[in-house]
């Protein structure tokens, strides 16, 4: 049995889970209680199955007394947290931000759902041109929506079937994308039932910065897509390769191939997302999450080549000919004016140049702090930083793949961290240990990270 994991004893993670734990069921039992009479409504115990994997036996439930502007609230049980979490970044814009207050409520008393555009579409989808580059896009509730709608597109295209994707990537909900590559050949991921899905005949997986892989399995000539990340930040924070989006983008060019960018996460990068910041020039872009303040919303944006080509088999609507709006993608509240409203205040008045500015700053502290505990303690650890996002790794060197990040996942080293954290009041993306800065982070929110982090490393190896 393996006695030490990370440069870390296996006994002392054991002994700390243990009082982490006892601590946690004594100050959250009204969160506890909750949770327990939620299981006679909730399929999971709470409104979605995702707030299950908050470690410590049942998640905190929020007590709801507004608060100023900021990235903290309170739970029932009066315990205060620091939120790096920011729902996973669908409150990438802070809690409260007045803007967004306001436009909900302005909007709400016109009307939320009209399916008719409002006076702010115009506005948005300039914004959205200018931002990232892209001159054609539609909204959709979810990024998984538009991941969808990005890949019916392609294949309508192409006349292609295979979607390709990166081992360890995620996508949302998308079939396609529930794979991985495990001893060279696709498996699904996570244990996923297949859905009776012919996960073999439309999809493909290799490892990110692999490109003699990405080359051998675009040259097949079935492809209709590749959806990417610019770096990929679901499985662990992995960086592109020097080089690699370049061969990414003349292999797909090579080979008819559309590119699709997902920057549902990488948007926090800056205020054109890292497709802007590493100059990448995607066929079609996904961005989701944050752009609505929090309200399920997302949008995909297409070239000028892509828009021309679907209209070519999805024709716009003509004037005085009624078609049908199903098109195998979108739904009645995609676009919607409470979305859209929010969506402007989102990106004129909280997602700014500024914003971003200060975010980029608060998250080189973050990454400094982490960095700094584990070069005084000399753990084989290291801290990696995508914009506006840090994580915490347990390898000493950064992976170039997923193969590489799963070689040093430690679930019960992982589960410590978040359970040890989240009882000082800090609360970190759930699934690893990713962590978020926004307009409304203070500097102390991110020294309150730091002087909890060097407390775990110091509690364990004392």
């Amino acid at each position: 049995m393996t006695s030490t994991v990370s440069g870390v004893s296996c006994a002392r993670i054991a002994e700390l889970m243990r009082a982490e734990q006892s601590d946690y069921a004594a100050t959250h039992a009204r969160s506890g209680a909750l949770y327990a009479q939620g299981k006679g409504s909730w399929l999971y115990g709470a409104p979605s199955h995702w707030m299950r994997r908050w470690i410590g036996g049942w998640p905190v439930y929020i007590d709801g007394t507004p608060r100023p502007y900021g990235v903290r609230f309170a739970d029932v049980d009066g315990n205060e947290y620091v939120d790096f979490c920011l729902g996973d970044t669908g409150g990438m814009c802070g809690h409260g931000h007045p803007a967004v207050v306001e436009a909900m409520a302005r909007q709400a008393r016109v009307g939320t759902s009209l399916m008719l555009p409002n006076g702010d579409a115009e506005w948005v989808g300039e914004e959205l041109q200018r931002r990232f580059g892209l001159p054609y896009w539609n909204l959709t509730t979810s990024a998984t929506d538009a991941n969808r709608a990005c890949i019916r597109l392609a294949r309508m295209i192409t006349h292609r079937p295979r979607v390709l994707i990166f081992s360890g990537a995620y996508h949302g909900n998308v079939e396609e994308a529930h794979v991985e590559l495990r001893e060279g050949a696709l498996h699904m991921r996570n244990g996923l039932h297949h859905n009776f899905f012919p996960h073999q005949d439309l999809s493909a997986v290799v490892e990110f910065n692999d490109v003699a892989a990405l080359e051998a399995a675009l040259r097949q000539g079935d492809v209709a897509c590749v959806l990417a990340e610019p770096a990929m930040t679901n499985y662990g924070m992995i960086a592109p390769q020097p080089g690699f989006h370049a061969e990414l983008r003349r292999l797909t060019r090579e080979t008819g191939t559309v590119l699709i960018i997902d920057e549902t996460h990488t948007i926090s990068s800056g205020p054109g997302g890292a497709t802007r910041t590493m100059g990448l020039t995607p066929d079609m872009f996904v961005l989701g999450k944050a752009i609505a303040g929090g309200i399920p919303a997302a949008a995909f944006g297409l070239s000028q080549a892509m828009a021309e080509r679907v209209w070519q088999v999805l024709p716009p609507v003509h004037p005085t000919v009624r078609q049908s709006a199903h098109a195998g993608m979108g739904g009645t509240l995609a676009g919607n004016a409470l979305t859209v409203a929010v969506m402007r205040a989102v990106l004129s008045e909280v997602l700014t140049d500024g914003a971003f500015e200060r975010m980029l700053v608060l998250s080189a502290r973050l990454h400094q702090g982490v960095a700094d505990t584990i070069a005084r303690h000399r753990l084989p650890w290291h801290a990696t930083r995508v914009g506006a996002r840090v994580e915490t790794m347990f390898a000493s060197d950064e992976p170039r793949n997923a193969s590489d990040v799963k070689q040093h996942r430690h679930g019960e080293l992982e589960a410590l961290l978040h359970l040890y954290l989240m009882n000082r009041g800090v609360l970190i993306t759930p699934f690893h240990n990713m962590m978020l800065c926004c307009p409304g982070t203070q500097a102390q929110d991110v020294d309150q990270h730091n002087r909890a982090f060097d407390a775990l490393v110091r509690d364990l190896l004392a």
